[in-house]
Protein backbone atom coordinates (compact mmCIF):
# COMPACT_ATOMS: atom_id res chain seq x y z
CA UNK A 1 0.00 0.00 0.00
CA UNK A 2 1.15 3.53 -0.76
CA UNK A 3 1.83 5.68 2.32
CA UNK A 4 -0.59 8.61 2.20
CA UNK A 5 1.39 11.60 3.44
CA UNK A 6 -1.45 14.08 2.86
CA UNK A 7 -3.61 12.31 5.45
CA UNK A 8 -1.36 13.44 8.30
CA UNK A 9 -0.31 16.79 6.82
CA UNK A 10 -2.57 18.49 4.27
CA UNK A 11 -0.09 21.39 4.11
CA UNK A 12 2.77 19.24 2.83
CA UNK A 13 3.59 20.57 -0.62
CA UNK A 14 6.72 18.58 -1.49
CA UNK A 15 8.15 15.19 -0.57
CA UNK A 16 10.57 12.59 -1.80
CA UNK A 17 9.42 9.16 -2.85
CA UNK A 18 10.59 6.02 -4.59
CA UNK A 19 9.01 4.57 -7.72
CA UNK A 20 7.49 1.22 -6.77
CA UNK A 21 5.85 0.37 -10.10
CA UNK A 22 4.54 1.67 -13.41
CA UNK A 23 0.92 0.70 -13.99
CA UNK A 24 -0.18 -0.84 -17.33
CA UNK A 25 -1.79 2.52 -18.15
CA UNK A 26 1.44 4.42 -17.50
CA UNK A 27 0.65 5.65 -14.00
CA UNK A 28 3.62 6.19 -11.68
CA UNK A 29 3.19 4.33 -8.39
CA UNK A 30 5.29 5.64 -5.50
CA UNK A 31 5.93 4.15 -2.07
CA UNK A 32 4.64 7.36 -0.48
CA UNK A 33 2.61 10.22 -1.97
CA UNK A 34 1.86 13.83 -1.18
CA UNK A 35 -0.76 13.83 -3.98
CA UNK A 36 -4.41 13.32 -3.02
CA UNK A 37 -6.04 10.71 -5.32
CA UNK A 38 -9.51 11.33 -6.74
CA UNK A 39 -12.21 10.15 -4.34
CA UNK A 40 -15.02 11.19 -2.05
CA UNK A 41 -16.07 13.96 -4.43
CA UNK A 42 -12.63 15.62 -4.31
CA UNK A 43 -10.47 15.74 -7.47
CA UNK A 44 -6.97 14.32 -7.46
CA UNK A 45 -4.05 16.71 -7.00
CA UNK A 46 -1.95 17.90 -9.92
CA UNK A 47 1.69 18.97 -9.89
CA UNK A 48 5.02 17.56 -11.03
CA UNK A 49 7.69 14.93 -10.45
CA UNK A 50 11.43 15.57 -10.83
CA UNK A 51 14.31 13.09 -10.92
CA UNK A 52 17.88 13.13 -12.25
CA UNK A 53 17.34 16.27 -14.30
CA UNK A 54 14.07 15.02 -15.80
CA UNK A 55 10.52 16.08 -14.98
CA UNK A 56 6.94 15.11 -15.75
CA UNK A 57 3.75 17.06 -15.14
CA UNK A 58 1.14 15.18 -13.12
CA UNK A 59 -2.45 15.70 -14.29
CA UNK A 60 -4.08 13.86 -11.39
CA UNK A 61 -3.71 10.93 -9.01
CA UNK A 62 -5.88 7.83 -8.69
CA UNK A 63 -6.19 4.88 -6.36
CA UNK A 64 -5.59 1.53 -8.02
CA UNK A 65 -5.69 -2.02 -6.70
CA UNK A 66 -4.45 -3.03 -3.24
CA UNK A 67 -4.36 0.52 -1.87
CA UNK A 68 -1.70 1.86 -4.24
CA UNK A 69 -1.83 5.39 -5.66
CA UNK A 70 -0.82 6.08 -9.26
CA UNK A 71 0.22 9.53 -10.49
CA UNK A 72 -1.12 10.15 -13.99
CA UNK A 73 1.22 12.04 -16.36
CA UNK A 74 -0.33 15.00 -18.16
CA UNK A 75 1.08 13.77 -21.47
CA UNK A 76 3.16 10.87 -22.82
CA UNK A 77 6.88 11.12 -22.19
CA UNK A 78 9.85 9.68 -20.38
CA UNK A 79 8.97 8.04 -17.06
CA UNK A 80 11.26 7.36 -14.10
CA UNK A 81 12.54 3.83 -13.70
CA UNK A 82 11.33 1.54 -10.94
CA UNK A 83 13.48 2.19 -7.87
CA UNK A 84 14.26 5.78 -8.86
CA UNK A 85 14.01 8.45 -6.16
CA UNK A 86 11.79 11.37 -7.19
CA UNK A 87 10.75 14.71 -5.75
CA UNK A 88 7.01 15.29 -5.91
CA UNK A 89 5.41 18.74 -5.74
CA UNK A 90 1.68 19.46 -5.70
CA UNK A 91 0.02 22.45 -7.31
CA UNK A 92 -0.45 24.25 -4.00
CA UNK A 93 -2.90 26.91 -5.15
CA UNK A 94 -5.27 24.22 -6.45
CA UNK A 95 -4.77 21.98 -3.40
CA UNK A 96 -5.46 24.82 -0.96
CA UNK A 97 -8.70 25.79 -2.73
CA UNK A 98 -9.82 22.16 -2.40
CA UNK A 99 -8.90 22.19 1.30
CA UNK A 100 -10.91 25.34 1.95
CA UNK A 101 -13.95 24.07 0.04
CA UNK A 102 -13.90 20.58 1.55
CA UNK A 103 -13.92 22.07 5.05
CA UNK A 104 -16.72 24.48 4.04
CA UNK A 105 -18.82 21.51 2.91
CA UNK A 106 -18.32 19.80 6.26
CA UNK A 107 -19.63 22.98 7.87
CA UNK A 108 -22.60 22.94 5.50
CA UNK A 109 -23.44 19.44 6.74
CA UNK A 110 -23.56 20.94 10.24
CA UNK A 111 -25.89 23.77 9.21
CA UNK A 112 -28.13 21.27 7.38
CA UNK A 113 -28.06 18.14 9.60
CA UNK A 114 -29.60 15.73 7.09
CA UNK A 115 -28.21 12.67 5.27
CA UNK A 116 -25.89 13.60 2.36
CA UNK A 117 -26.68 11.90 -0.95
CA UNK A 118 -23.78 13.32 -2.97
CA UNK A 119 -21.18 16.03 -3.17
CA UNK A 120 -18.41 17.61 -5.17
CA UNK A 121 -15.33 19.65 -4.24
CA UNK A 122 -14.07 22.16 -6.79
CA UNK A 123 -11.76 25.15 -7.05
CA UNK A 124 -13.83 27.83 -5.38
CA UNK A 125 -17.13 26.03 -5.97
CA UNK A 126 -18.62 22.93 -4.39
CA UNK A 127 -21.91 21.31 -3.50
CA UNK A 128 -23.70 18.87 -1.25
CA UNK A 129 -26.92 17.05 -2.08
CA UNK A 130 -29.24 16.28 0.83
CA UNK A 131 -32.03 13.80 1.41
CA UNK A 132 -34.56 16.57 1.94
CA UNK A 133 -38.24 16.33 1.04
CA UNK A 134 -39.12 19.93 1.88
CA UNK A 135 -37.24 23.05 0.76
CA UNK A 136 -34.59 24.21 3.26
CA UNK A 137 -34.75 27.51 5.06
CA UNK A 138 -33.64 30.52 3.02
CA UNK A 139 -30.20 30.76 1.50
CA UNK A 140 -29.53 33.87 3.59
CA UNK A 141 -30.09 31.98 6.84
CA UNK A 142 -27.90 29.06 5.75
CA UNK A 143 -25.16 31.44 4.65
CA UNK A 144 -25.30 33.41 7.90
CA UNK A 145 -24.83 30.23 9.94
CA UNK A 146 -21.95 29.14 7.70
CA UNK A 147 -20.21 32.50 8.10
CA UNK A 148 -20.68 32.27 11.85
CA UNK A 149 -18.92 28.88 11.95
CA UNK A 150 -16.10 30.15 9.71
CA UNK A 151 -15.62 33.29 11.79
CA UNK A 152 -15.50 31.21 14.98
CA UNK A 153 -12.09 29.99 13.72
CA UNK A 154 -12.66 26.50 15.14
CA UNK A 155 -9.78 24.01 15.07
CA UNK A 156 -9.96 21.22 12.48
CA UNK A 157 -8.13 18.10 13.61
CA UNK A 158 -7.79 14.43 12.78
CA UNK A 159 -8.00 11.26 14.80
CA UNK A 160 -8.10 7.60 13.95
CA UNK A 161 -10.35 4.64 14.71
CA UNK A 162 -10.23 1.05 13.52
CA UNK A 163 -12.43 -0.29 10.73
CA UNK A 164 -14.26 -2.31 13.39
CA UNK A 165 -14.91 0.78 15.52
CA UNK A 166 -16.44 2.53 12.52
CA UNK A 167 -18.69 -0.45 11.82
CA UNK A 168 -19.84 -0.29 15.44
CA UNK A 169 -20.63 3.45 15.13
CA UNK A 170 -22.56 3.86 11.85
CA UNK A 171 -23.96 7.19 13.04
CA UNK A 172 -20.58 8.79 12.31
CA UNK A 173 -21.21 8.42 8.58
CA UNK A 174 -23.23 11.27 7.04
CA UNK A 175 -22.96 10.25 3.39
CA UNK A 176 -25.44 7.84 1.83
CA UNK A 177 -23.77 7.43 -1.57
CA UNK A 178 -20.08 7.22 -0.65
CA UNK A 179 -18.67 5.05 2.09
CA UNK A 180 -15.58 6.05 4.09
CA UNK A 181 -12.29 4.60 2.88
CA UNK A 182 -11.63 1.35 4.76
CA UNK A 183 -9.37 -1.65 4.25
CA UNK A 184 -6.18 -0.18 5.71
CA UNK A 185 -7.10 -1.21 9.23
CA UNK A 186 -7.91 2.29 10.43
CA UNK A 187 -10.12 5.18 9.36
CA UNK A 188 -9.43 8.89 9.75
CA UNK A 189 -12.02 11.09 11.43
CA UNK A 190 -12.14 14.85 10.92
CA UNK A 191 -13.19 16.81 14.00
CA UNK A 192 -14.26 20.46 13.85
CA UNK A 193 -14.09 22.11 17.27
CA UNK A 194 -12.66 20.49 20.38
CA UNK A 195 -13.59 19.03 23.74
CA UNK A 196 -17.20 19.88 24.57
CA UNK A 197 -17.42 22.34 21.68
CA UNK A 198 -17.17 19.84 18.81
CA UNK A 199 -19.57 20.80 16.01
CA UNK A 200 -18.74 17.98 13.60
CA UNK A 201 -17.05 14.58 13.65
CA UNK A 202 -17.13 12.30 10.61
CA UNK A 203 -14.89 9.92 8.66
CA UNK A 204 -13.17 11.59 5.70
CA UNK A 205 -10.13 10.87 3.56
CA UNK A 206 -9.89 14.35 2.00
CA UNK A 207 -7.66 17.33 2.70
CA UNK A 208 -8.73 20.11 5.05
CA UNK A 209 -7.56 23.42 6.47
CA UNK A 210 -6.38 23.56 10.10
CA UNK A 211 -8.95 26.11 11.27
CA UNK A 212 -12.35 27.12 9.93
CA UNK A 213 -11.18 30.73 9.64
CA UNK A 214 -9.01 29.64 6.68
CA UNK A 215 -12.14 28.87 4.67
CA UNK A 216 -12.48 32.62 4.20
CA UNK A 217 -15.47 34.24 2.51
CA UNK A 218 -18.15 31.70 1.65
CA UNK A 219 -21.61 32.16 0.17
CA UNK A 220 -24.57 30.07 -0.92
CA UNK A 221 -24.66 30.34 -4.71
CA UNK A 222 -27.95 28.51 -5.22
CA UNK A 223 -30.29 25.83 -3.91
CA UNK A 224 -31.79 23.42 -6.44
CA UNK A 225 -34.38 20.67 -6.36
CA UNK A 226 -32.78 17.58 -7.91
CA UNK A 227 -35.52 15.04 -7.26
CA UNK A 228 -38.52 14.30 -5.07
CA UNK A 229 -36.33 13.99 -1.98
CA UNK A 230 -33.11 15.57 -3.13
CA UNK A 231 -31.98 19.20 -2.72
CA UNK A 232 -28.63 20.56 -3.87
CA UNK A 233 -26.87 23.40 -2.08
CA UNK A 234 -24.01 25.03 -4.01
CA UNK A 235 -21.30 27.05 -2.23
CA UNK A 236 -18.78 29.54 -3.57
CA UNK A 237 -15.58 30.82 -2.00
CA UNK A 238 -14.25 34.35 -2.34
CA UNK A 239 -11.62 34.53 -5.05
CA UNK A 240 -8.98 35.90 -2.68
CA UNK A 241 -6.79 33.49 -0.74
CA UNK A 242 -7.75 33.07 2.89
CA UNK A 243 -5.35 33.55 5.78
CA UNK A 244 -2.93 30.68 6.25
CA UNK A 245 -2.55 29.70 2.60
Amino acid sequence: MTELLYQTDSYLREARGTVAAISPEGGIVLDRVVFYPTGGGQPGDSGELRWNGSAVSVATAATIGDGAVALVPAEPGVLPEIGAEVVQRVDWERRYLHMRMHTALHLLSVVIPLPVTGGSVGMGKGRLDFDMAEPPRGAEEIEARLVELVDSDLPVSEEWITDEELQANPGLVKTMSARPPTGRGRVRLIRIGKDGATVDLQPCGGTHVARTGEVGGVSVAKIEKKGRRNRRVVLRLDAGEAAGG
